[in-house]
């Protein structure tokens, strides 16, 4: 009786971590959908920011999120260009968190998507390795909207981090100021199914690129296949 017990009560287990897994895995497809959709829409992102983005940040479908009300919070996915400059080929997602954030804003009711765009190794590095507060740690603000929108803007020369959102089919420029952005260590080990940092997968490559990826990175190779800031 003690075997069946044990038995039933490891099947209980793994069908628990097949679960979150699957969490995970749906987290990061929809992540390459939204990101597909975004990038194949006339109004977008303008393409000469886009190739000058170390990171992408993608939350999918995040609802009721209220910024400094209720400590609402957004989960998705973040890869980088490869090696140690970013000037390499898209890797391995690792699991993101966006909390908190200012009183000043409130998005409601709506399923919303939000992207953010990380425009420098410095801000790319902190969040990886931990907490970052942005408009705080990292500056932060709303990203010119428009494939023919030059980069050339007081917001995008001075921001560390551009942020977008899309609601009800529209997609903006939206500040997130005020609002953290962290590792999700725990969604990493079920997506991964194991302890894993989100520097040593970006930065290490210490895990393969999961099957449930390939949509995303194939999308932002084909939309920016080169970091453009390294060759200014």
């Amino acid at each position: 009786m003690k075997k069946i017990w044990l038995s039933a009560g490891l099947v209980s287990m793994l069908a628990l971590s097949a679960r979150a897994q699957d969490k995970e895995t749906d987290r990061v497809e929809n992540a390459g959908k939204v990101m597909k959709e975004i990038l194949n829409a006339p109004d977008s992102i303008p393409q000469d920011i886009l190739d000058k983005a170390e990171c992408v940040v993608i939350l999918p479908s995040v609802l009721k999120f209220a910024i400094g009300f209720g400590g609402s919070y957004g989960r998705g996915v973040m890869t980088c260009r490869g090696g140690a400059k970013f000037d390499g080929p898209w890797g391995a997602p690792t699991m993101m968190a966006l909390e908190g954030g200012s009183a000043g804003l409130q998005l409601g009711g709506n399923a919303t998507d939000f992207v953010l765009l990380l425009m420098s190794s410095r801000s790319a590095t902190s969040i990886l390795s931990s907490k970052v507060k942005l408009g705080g740690d990292a500056s932060a603000a709303a990203g010119p909207v428009g494939r023919s929108s030059s980069a050339e803007t007081d917001a995008a020369l001075r921001s560390e981090i551009l942020s977008y959102s899309r609601a009800r089919g529209l997609f903006a420029g939206i500040s997130l100021a005020g609002s953290t952005l962290r590792p999700d260590n725990g969604a990493n080990k079920k997506l991964y199914g194991k302890e894993v940092a989100a520097k040593a997968v970006v930065m290490e490559k210490a895990e393969p690129t999961p099957a449930c990826a390939k949509e995303l990175l194939a999308t932002l190779e084909k939309a920016t296949p080169k970091n453009k800031s390294k060759s200014e």
